[in-house]
């Protein structure tokens, strides 16, 4: 029988390029047929390479051409584009190095609107409109007459709902999959205008679950059949910084790294102490089955490293020196070169992944 396997994508912007490299090695190896895909979830830009795949499993179509289709439509093409992008990034680099004055507007001003219509002049649509590049990769009209989709794989969306101040998750097992709920998951509250989901309103996942983890072992979020053996995590913001940083740009950066992480230690820390009482025999075999977990449920524990634990799997995490290579301003960059470079490390991590798995099993 086919090992349950869920994988969780944490955001972080362009940096999910290197999620998308690593979604389509694995794919390329043929996890499809090897391993029962039972779930996947993901935040921001882990969303929407979540979603991306969610929706080629369900057609019937290769995932690695979504995602392929997908990041090549979402860089800089022309080079008008490439400009744009390029200033963008070099004035929110000196500005957040203190070179340049700080202007703070509301991404719903009218004068940032009326600013970022002037300054897109000429380029297209589908870079400059987010909504309209996720509404030609994924047909939402077409995932909206699916319904609910209580087969596997469940996809899970983190969102912050910001009105009521809760941690939210949008969740194909109890409603359809609309492109609000990727955009809620990407929005970024100083560059993005909080997205409006009938009475409620919602920004960024980073501030709930990046990405959703605990939620994957829910017999009510997914499931008892789609509780996975493994989880798998495509893991964005680096753990460790070797030196304190102290310019002004290096102290957002580490913050924004750190704010990433916290959500995802905290998930992963509770399924280990719930593996732990497991090991002990803490439950009723009668519990435990009414639950869909038979063993421990294997996760990513790289982080403190104890790779003696019954249940240990590496991440799937950047190479370090691509981690040195970027900033808080590259989640934003679009320019081909680097997207490109971060696909091309995420494949080889997960096959190097993959590789080391083999060897452990």
């Amino acid at each position: 029988m086919k090992t349950k396997i869920a994988i969780a994508c944490q955001g972080g912007g362009s940096h999910a390029a290197f999620t998308s490299g690593a979604l389509q090695a694995l794919f390329e190896s043929g996890i499809q047929d090897k391993y029962n895909i039972v779930s996947l979830s993901g935040t921001s830009g882990g969303a929407l390479c979540a979603a991306l795949v969610w929706y080629a499993l369900k057609k019937g179509k290769d995932p690695v051409k979504q995602l392929v289709d997908f990041w090549s439509d979402n860089t800089a093409q022309t080079p008008q584009e490439r400009l744009f992008n390029d200033v963008l990034i070099t004035t929110l680099e000196f500005t957040n190095k203190g070179l340049l004055p700080v202007f703070n507007t509301s991404p719903s001003s009218t004068i940032a609107k009326q600013w970022l219509s002037f300054a897109t002049i000429g380029l297209r649509r589908r870079f400059t409109d987010f909504r309209e590049l996720l509404e030609t990769h994924i047909d939402f009209k077409e995932v909206a007459a699916w319904g609910v989709q209580p087969e596997a794989p469940i996809l899970l969306l983190g969102a912050s709902n910001i009105l009521t101040g809760k941690l939210w998750m949008f969740n194909s097992l109890y409603e359809p999959i609309k492109v609000e709920h990727i955009l809620a998951s990407c929005a970024i509250p100083n560059i993005f205008p909080a997205v409006e989901i009938g009475e409620d309103a919602y920004w960024d996942g980073i501030f709930s679950d990046n990405p959703p983890i605990t939620e994957l072992i829910d017999p009510e979020d997914v499931g008892v059949a789609n509780i996975p053996e493994e989880i798998w995590v495509i893991k964005l913001n680096p753990t460790r910084r070797e030196t304190i940083p102290t310019a002004v740009d290096d102290i957002l950066d580490r913050r924004n790294e750190l704010e990433g992480n916290v959500s995802l230690f905290q998930s992963l820390l509770s399924i280990e102490r719930l593996n732990n009482i497991v090991l002990q025999g803490g439950f009723t075999q009668e519990y435990l089955q009414g639950l869909g977990i038979t063993a421990p449920i294997k996760i990513p524990r790289s982080f403190v490293e104890k790779p003696d634990k019954p249940y240990y799997i590496p991440f799937i995490e950047m190479s370090p020196h691509l981690q040195k290579s970027l900033n808080y301003e590259s989640k934003l960059d679009r320019n081909p070169d680097r997207i490109n470079y971060l696909i091309e490390d995420g494949k080889k991590q997960a096959r190097q992944f993959l590789a080391t798995r083999a060897e452990q099993s």
